[in-house]
C-alpha cells in the first residue's frame, strides 16, 4: 500500500515512547520516513540500537534512540529534556509505551497493580506534562494517546490492563480540553488484535486462534502496526487541524 506523504511533518520533532519492538517501532518507521526528527525512548537498548541501524540504512534519517526505564518518571523527565537538547521542541508525542500481561483477578497483588498502572498510565500522563510547555513554545502539536480495544470489549484476562487504557481515554479528553487553547490536539488510538512478535510468541501461538479472532471483525484482515502508524501520521499531520479529543478504534470493525 502507498503510504501518504504529509510535508508539514518533515523536520518535525516527533518524540515516540516504546519505540523499539511491535507497533512502537512501526512508529519509528513512519515517521522517519516522513523525514521527521524522531527520538523514541525504550528500555530494550539492543532493539533500539537494532532499529537505529535498520532505519538509518532504509531512509539515510537516523532516529536518536535514548534508553530509558519509563517507570522511572525523573528518568523519563531526564530522556524527555536530552531529546529536546538535541532535536527542538516536540511537536509530535506518541504515548505509546505499554504491557499487556494477562492476570487473574483473584491473585493481583497491590504491587502488581502498581507495576500495571506503571507501565501503562502513569508515564503517560507525565510525559504530556513535561512536553506540553515545549508545544506552546512553539504554538501547537499533538499528542497520540495508545488505548486500546481491551477496555472497549472488557477483556476478562485484562482486567487492571482495560482500567489503565480506559483511564488513558479520560486522560485524553481531560487533557486536550485543557490545551485546546494552545493547538495542542490530543488524541488516542485503540487498537484491535495486532499480532506482532511479542503477541504471536506470549500469546497467540496457534494459527486457527488467530483466524477465528479475526472472524470476529467486520474486515477479517489482519490489523497491522503499519495500519496504526498510518492513523498516527495523520493525526500528527496539519490534514487532522480541528480534530482533537476523540478515540479511533483501528481494529477491522471488531
Amino acid at each position: 500500500m502507498t503510504q501518504t506523504s504529509y510535508a508539514g511533518l518533515v523536520d518535525r520533532t516527533v518524540l515516540i515512547t516504546g519505540g523499539a519492538s511491535g507497533i512502537g517501532a512501526a512508529f519509528v518507521r513512519a515517521f522517519a520516513a516522513q523525514r521527521a526528527r524522531v527520538a523514541f525512548l525504550d528500555i530494550d537498548a539492543d532493539a533500539g540500537e537494532a532499529l537505529v541501524r535498520e532505519v538509518a540504512g532504509g531512509s539515510g534519517l537516523a532516529p536518536l534512540f535514548v534508553p530509558c526505564d519509563l517507570l522511572d518518571i525523573d528518568a523519563l523527565r531526564a530522556a524527555i529534556t536530552k531529546v529536546q537538547a538535541a532535536l527542538g521542541d516536540a511537536s509530535v508525542l506518541v504515548n505509546n509505551a505499554a504491557n499487556d500481561q494477562r492476570h487473574v483477578l483473584s491473585e493481583v497483588t497491590p504491587e502488581e497493580f502498581d507495576w500495571t498502572i506503571g507501565v501503562n498510565l502513569k508515564h503517560v500522563f507525565f510525559a504530556a506534562q513535561a512536553v506540553v510547555p515545549q508545544m506552546r513554545a512553539r504554538g501547537g502539536g499533538s499528542i497520540i494517546n495508545m488505548s486500546s480495544v481491551a477496555w472497549i470489549r472488557g477483556a476478562p484476562a485484562l482486567p487492571a490492563y482495560a482500567a489503565a487504557k480506559a483511564a488513558i481515554v479520560g486522560f485524553t479528553n481531560s487533557l486536550a480540553r485543557l490545551v485546546g487553547p494552545d493547538r495542542i490536539r490530543v488524541n488516542a488510538i485503540a487498537p484491535g488484535m495486532v499480532i506482532t512478535e511479542r503477541q504471536r510468541r506470549l500469546w497467540f501461538k496457534d494459527e486457527q486462534q488467530i483466524s477465528e479472532f479475526r472472524t470476529r471483525q467486520a474486515i477479517p484482515d489482519a490489523v497491522t502496526p503499519d495500519d496504526i502508524a498510518r492513523v498516527a501520521l495523520f493525526l500528527a499531520s496539519d490534514e487532522s487541524q480541528r480534530i482533537t479529543r476523540q478515540c479511533f478504534q483501528v481494529d477491522g470493525g471488531l
